[in-house]
């Protein structure tokens, strides 16, 4: 499923499922973004994001077909103006009496700060809710990124405190904190409330 934003922001940004004709632009994008990309990704032997070859990319492409078709990912690439922006994904996806899943973004650092991630998130989030039906989802951080910390507390997620050396990210254990936000905490969704905020902001700069 396909989800569009095609007027908040400068240019129309949506969220459409991954495919292997992303893999070039995909590539690009991770080379391009290697350094400011490497301090906040789990550290994974085979993806590196200086491969030179789309291999990486088609294998994770067609994992995660795997999983979406099970019903544990919902995998999404990030589009602005039509082309390749970043990559968001819904993961460990868990049913039955938890209905819960974590989230993971990424967007190349030429549209950093523009918005785009938190509509994104905020179209992903009110799909799973109101769609998929899923109850919360969960995002854990490094307590030093602060820009990836700053999309989710605009979007409502509460913070929940440390989880000590849970993920290996850039070669080493790292703390992350973790934050969540469930249906009940956005009934009326986040992406009404994502544009009342950006339209405020734009009321008090004009």
């Amino acid at each position: 499923m396909t989800l569009t934003e095609p007027s908040l922001l400068s240019s129309p940004v949506a969220l459409r499922p991954m495919a292997t004709r992303d893999a070039r632009p995909w590539r690009e994008s991770r080379v391009r973004n290697a350094d400011w990309l490497r301090p906040w990704e789990p550290t994974n032997p085979e993806t590196p994001l200086y491969q030179t070859n789309l291999g990486p990319y088609i294998a994770m492409v067609r994992t995660m077909r795997k999983e979406a078709r099970r019903g544990i990912t919902l995998p999404w690439v990030v589009l602005v103006d039509g082309r390749f922006a970043g990559q968001l994904t819904v993961g460990n996806i868990v049913w039955g009496s938890a209905r819960t899943a974590s989230v993971g973004y990424w967007v190349d650092q030429q549209l950093a700060g523009r918005g785009v991630i938190p509509t994104v998130l905020a179209m992903a989030i009110d799909h799973c809710f109101a769609v998929a039906g899923l109850h919360r989802i969960e995002a854990t951080i490094r307590p030093e990124n602060r820009a990836s910390r700053r999309v989710v507390e605009k979007l409502g997620f509460h913070e929940e405190g440390i989880r000590r050396r849970c993920l290996h990210v850039d070669g080493a254990w790292r703390d992350h904190i973790s934050y969540a936000i469930t249906a009940e905490e956005a009934v009326a969704g986040l992406l009404p409330r994502w544009r009342s905020t950006v339209r405020a902001a734009r009321s008090r700069i004009g």
